[in-house]
């Protein structure tokens, strides 16, 4: 494993736990040049599932591409990194658990919304203004209404 800090190719394993989901394992990891740590996920190699874009195209579904789009909407939110990464993994479990080998971005879009709507409703106004591509402000104080429906906007 290549240390992110210096590049150096040789670590120990400090500690070496299941995730709760029992679907990976988190290493964490000291480089023996730097002395610095970090942390790795072991994850089982299965058939890629694609990602049905808008625009047609296809590419492999990229957890961390998903991960760092809600980071974005959950900036200087009071969100943990911990609960983005559970709710990435409970959509990545409904895909993975599905028959489909292609999935389209507007229902990946749709289940991330769903969840993250619970967890902080500004994040899930800002990620929907980006997916939905919002056009004007009615389109988006339409969205607000629908988040708060007794504050009228």
């Amino acid at each position: 494993m290549t240390c992110p800090f210096c590049g150096h190719r040789e670590d120990k394993v400090m500690d070496s736990r299941e995730s709760k989901d029992g679907d990976s394992i988190r290493r964490r990891r000291q480089c023996l040049a730097c002395e610095r740590r970090f942390t790795t996920y072991e994850r089982c190699d299965e058939i890629p599932h694609m990602v049905i874009k808008k625009d047609g195209r296809r590419e492999h579904f990229d957890r961390q591409k998903v991960l760092n789009g809600l980071l974005k909407a959950c900036e200087k939110r009071p969100v943990s990194m911990g609960k983005l990464a559970e709710l990435v993994s409970e959509v990545e479990s409904d895909l993975l658990e599905s028959s489909e080998l292609e999935i389209s971005t507007t229902l990946i879009g749709e289940k991330l919304m769903e969840r993250l709507r619970n967890l902080d409703k500004i994040a899930y106004v800002r990620f929907a203004s980006v997916y939905r591509d919002f056009q004007d402000v009615e389109e988006f104080l339409s969205e607000l209404n629908n988040v708060a429906p007794g504050r009228k906007v």
